[in-house]
């Protein structure tokens, strides 16, 4: 067992995660729901922190809720933390052991604020000092590199999303959509690797995405960090516009995330621009034939995944890219240098 297992596991977790959590999402959901909650609160570190920055989107989008990301280091070092009236305060951690996303909730908990902890180990601290519970069900993970744990945190805010909707049914009908969407990703496996080994030789790159996809751009990036040691810059496409698209010079690589829905009209000029005028060489991930016809190069996502979806299903295929990046490039995909399963942090 490795990463590429652990990326090909990914449609069974999900199934499974689906078919044993989303009571408990209800049960959470009913709860938050009685107690007034206003806003979220939400501590988180590295990969963890993407699934945050989802969870700003959907719960923003679906549920009217808005989320704060929170500042760990004034809980641990600072010893000025903030208010939480009226919050749900949130931790999300694969292996729920940072000590400052657990000071956190810790306070939450003090403040008698609703906690909720997102782990893949229901006995870590993180689940512990939380009030609630949602366990991903990602199973033993063995690469220290995080894929199946970061969609089944995805999927754990996407259930609760829809647990905490108006509809629940009709979003958990679009959720069991899901792990088929992210198997035929995988299918495109050969064409990504192709990809990958004909971009060996890069060093830098950047990565851009918009709305619920923000958080698959980031992901990416960090992907292609911590395993090909690739400088992959990520931005909010809006962002991109506002000062760092003079990095570009002609071919330099850009990837962009860019699936159907209310962000894409918005980003395709973007994309036709760095094409045509700046000569930027670009890949792009998209179930839209109008977006992946703006790139030299393209990795198409299967159609009719609803847009707040499109994340959990679009990672796939970038982890995939960086899978055979790494090995492309002569490198361990099982031992990343500096890094190990677990980061600690206070």
């Amino acid at each position: 067992m490795g990463l590429h297992d652990d990326i090909l596991e990914q449609p069974a977790v999900l199934e499974h995660a689906l078919e044993t959590q989303f009571e408990t999402a209800q049960q959470i959901a009913r709860a938050i729901q009685e107690r007034q909650v206003h806003y979220v609160f939400l501590a988180a570190r590295g990969t963890s922190d993407h699934a945050g920055v989802y969870a700003q989107y959907v719960w923003g989008s679906l549920n009217q809720l808005p989320v704060a990301l929170a500042a760990p280091s004034l809980f641990t070092r600072y010893g000025d933390w903030p208010r939480l009236d009226d919050a749900l305060v949130v931790g999300i951690s694969q292996s729920g052991q940072s000590p400052d996303v657990v000071e956190v909730i810790a306070e939450g908990r003090r403040q008698g604020a609703p906690t909720l902890a997102i782990t893949n180990d229901p006995a870590s601290p993180l689940a512990r000092a939380a009030e609630f519970n949602i366990d991903i069900r990602a199973g033993k993970e063995t690469a220290v590199a995080a894929t199946k744990t970061y969609t089944t945190e995805l999927l754990a805010v996407a259930q609760l999303a829809a647990a905490l909707s108006r509809t629940p049914e009709q979003h958990l009908a679009a959720l069991r959509q899901a792990p088929a969407a992210m198997q035929a990703a995988l299918a495109g496996e050969a064409a990504i690797e192709r990809l990958a080994q004909a971009h060996a030789a890069d060093k830098q790159c950047v990565i851009l995405g918009r709305g619920y996809n923000y958080a698959t751009a980031l992901e990416w990036a960090l992907k292609l960090k911590e395993l090909a040691y690739v400088l992959a810059d990520p931005y909010a496409a809006p962002d991109f516009k506002h000062g760092p698209i003079a990095l570009i010079h002609p071919g330099f690589p850009v990837l962009a995330v860019a699936p159907a829905g209310a962000v894409l009209e918005d980003m395709l000029p973007l994309l036709r621009r760095l094409r045509d005028e700046l000569g930027a060489r670009l890949l792009v991930l998209s179930d839209s034939a109008e977006a992946l016809s703006t790139g030299q190069e393209a990795i198409p996502l299967p159609a009719g995944v609803p847009e707040w979806l499109t994340p959990i299903v679009a990672i796939v295929p970038a982890q995939l890219y960086c899978y055979h990046l790494t090995r492309a490039c002569g490198y361990d995909t099982e031992a990343p240098r500096y890094l190990r399963k677990v980061t600690e942090t206070l």
